[in-house]
């Protein structure tokens, strides 16, 4: 019963070593063009959103007009 408490009271601490996760940006991964990545990514996303978005009006729309 003593190890079952020892092994989930390890799950919920971190963990002691976490150097090996870290992870450190190169020369150029950073900066000016990371946020124009990030900006060309995000208005990409919010056209497919808004088009996904007026794809579902019009089905929604349509089956209103037409089945009910």
């Amino acid at each position: 019963m003593l190890q079952v408490c020892r092994n989930s009271d390890r799950m919920f601490h971190s963990k002691p070593n976490k150097e090996p996760e870290r992870f450190y940006l190169l020369p150029g991964m950073g900066g000016r063009e990371a946020r124009r990545k990030h900006l060309r990514f995000l208005k990409w996303a919010a056209l497919a959103a808004l088009g996904m978005s007026a794809i579902l009006a019009a089905v929604m729309y349509l089956l209103n007009r037409f089945v009910f």
